[in-house]
């Protein structure tokens, strides 16, 4: 079994170093890498790639994820999330190779107060959805044989999170503003890693189970809701934190104006991951608390 993985350096490709190596031959790729292209700016030398390795799966963890950045570099981000992805998926289809590819929250408008399921409607409120949704239509029209992850608020131990960021604020701040009127669910990197393997693993058994499945943690909060729990853990384990609990103040999404707009509501509806796959989902507050104690050293 023979495994290509693209984006092997960002916060879901680390992770998929560990939990792809258990399936087969591994061989990432980065968009710097020399031998292997990994560029998605470049799609025809990343399906040079793909006919070179002549791999059994394809893992894309490779996307333009700057949400602001995209709205002023809309054909980079397209390039990069849409059309490499579409061009992989085609290459694929002629192959035989198994194409795992991972889309977002930010494809559907955020309103209302229900978790999407897979059928939901879309609707794009930015330019990183927008490219992220076209992603998806050139990967099912390709006909290859394919499972798409939708997830969202994905971190990891590894690199700059939200969570880090949090605790530098708040050790260095009497008072912290967070944006109390968008749910979702924080997903860490290392349960979509151990996702990927496990659906895999039976994609291969069961080729039946092949299309779109929304992958986060259990559970629901919003940002203020993640940030007071991340300090308060950080409290609980030590670590010198400035900002008193009742200073943790919620504010609206207004309070924050950005390029991109955010959707209000980032709620995805897992039932069809866990039934098919058997996979359980542990509480979204399980993978945090797991990565603070590995980043804060306890």
């Amino acid at each position: 079994m023979k495994i290509l993985l693209f984006g092997k350096g960002g916060q879901v490709g680390w992770e998929l170093q560990r939990s792809l190596a258990t399936l087969g031959e591994l061989i990432a790729v980065d968009f710097d890498s020399t031998d292997l292209s990994g560029d998605f700016s470049r799609p025809d030398a990343v399906v040079g790639t793909v006919r070179r390795v002549r791999p059994d799966i394809i893992v894309n963890a490779a996307a333009h994820t700057a949400v602001d950045k995209a709205e002023s570099e809309p054909e980079i981000a397209r390039l990069l999330n849409a059309t490499a992805p579409g061009a992989i998926a085609r290459e694929a289809a002629a192959m035989g190779a198994w194409l795992l590819h991972y889309s977002t929250d930010y494809v559907f408008d955020g309103s209302g107060d229900q978790p999407r399921s897979e059928e939901a409607p879309t609707g794009p409120l930015n330019v990183y959805g927008q490219t992220k949704l076209e992603g998806e239509e050139l990967i099912r029209a390709s006909g290859c044989r394919h499972l798409i992850l939708r997830t969202s608020w994905v971190y990891a131990a590894r690199g700059g999170n939200f969570a880090k960021t949090m605790l530098k604020l708040a050790a260095e701040r009497d008072e912290l503003k967070v944006i109390d009127d968008q749910f979702g669910a924080p997903t860490g990197a290392e349960l979509l890693a151990d996702l990927t393997a496990h659906a895999l693993r039976t994609a291969l058994a069961r080729p039946v189970v092949a299309g779109t499945y929304h992958a986060v943690a259990s559970g629901e909060t919003t940002w203020h809701g993640y940030a007071s729990h991340v300090i308060e853990q950080a409290r609980a384990l030590g670590v010198p934190v400035r900002v008193p609990n009742e200073a943790i103040r919620p504010v609206p999404t207004t309070a924050f104006p950005t390029p991109a707009r955010r959707p209000h509501n980032s709620r995805l509806d897992t039932r069809k991951l866990r039934d098919l796959f058997e996979a359980h989902l542990p509480a979204w507050q399980v993978g945090v608390e797991r990565m603070l104690a590995e980043t804060l050293g306890h």
